[in-house]
């Protein structure tokens, strides 16, 4: 006899699976759909925020606006809550960048009730767009993105070194076109001939100060070129960390919803935890 189909209800846990699935990953097509929904309510959610700014168009249209407010609001709040739900460990979600900035989106409409002005801080929803690079499945964005932040972690260190020593060199520029120029060149204090260093260093030239005397132009033709030539220094540390580059996949951790595995990956390279308990 063939065994009769199973017809009982679907548990929590698979409950919580196909949610994940579909919320969390752009490998299916719920997952897309979802994906892509999302990105577009998103974006006209913060189109109505901008359009409500405009006195003109909040006078004729305002009750509409603060109606569409509090659609999209309610309805990324229970957004918020499904991801909550179907996370193994909701708490590291809700810490996570993309749990706070999901968190933050949805606040300002509640903050609106006592403080009026803080619905326009609902622009931060532009952040959420940054989900885009999991859609349809853009592995090779979501690699480089991950590729660039461990490149910026590994080199970190390196970099504070380099920051402290241009700070150094910042202060004793400073220091001497102090000593050089004096208060009657408008150098009236070391803090603002460290401020000129600055600015002369970092080739932005506000034009605000500058060197009268040939010797504290000359100085300042220096800290130019040494400006010039310390831009690519970060660069050049941050691009020997990207030598090693590896692929990782789209794929979500249901437990921790860490990222960055491999496509073969069979367990989550944080917790532990299977990537596809189902399959």
């Amino acid at each position: 006899m063939e065994p009769m189909p199973d017809s009982r209800p679907p548990t929590s846990q698979s409950l919580r699976l196909r949610l994940h699935e579909i919320i969390f990953e752009a490998d299916t097509p719920a997952g897309k759909l979802f994906d892509l929904l999302l990105i577009f309510s998103i974006l006209l959610s913060v189109i109505v925020v901008m359009l409500d700014s405009v006195a003109a168009l909040q006078i004729e249209y305002g009750q509409y606006f603060y109606t569409l407010e509090w659609f999209f609001t309610l309805l990324f709040t229970v957004e918020y809550l499904l991801r909550l739900f179907c996370i193994g460990r909701p708490l590291k979600y809700a810490g996570s960048f993309y749990g706070v900035v999901d968190l933050l989106s949805i606040l300002p409409t509640y903050l609106s009730i006592f403080l009026p002005s803080g619905k326009y801080l609902l622009v931060i929803r532009i952040l959420r767009l940054l989900r885009v690079f999991r859609v349809l499945k853009l592995v090779q964005y979501v690699g480089e993105a991950n590729t660039l932040w461990r490149a910026l972690r590994s080199s970190r260190r390196k970099v504070a070194v380099f920051l402290l020593s241009v700070l150094l060199m910042m202060v004793i520029f400073g220091s001497v076109m102090y000593i050089v120029e004096g208060p009657e060149n408008g150098f009236t204090s070391i803090p603002r001939s460290i401020y000129w260093a600055i600015v002369t260093m970092t080739t932005v030239g506000y034009g605000d100060i500058s060197p009268q005397t040939d010797l504290g132009q000359a100085l300042a033709s220096l800290v130019m070129i040494i400006g010039y030539g310390i831009i690519a220094i970060p660069t050049g540390i941050v691009t020997a960390e990207l030598t090693a580059t590896r692929q990782i996949s789209t794929q979500n951790c249901p437990h921790c919803s860490a990222e960055g595995h491999t496509p073969a990956a069979k367990f989550c390279n944080k917790c532990g935890a299977e990537l596809n308990p189902e399959g």
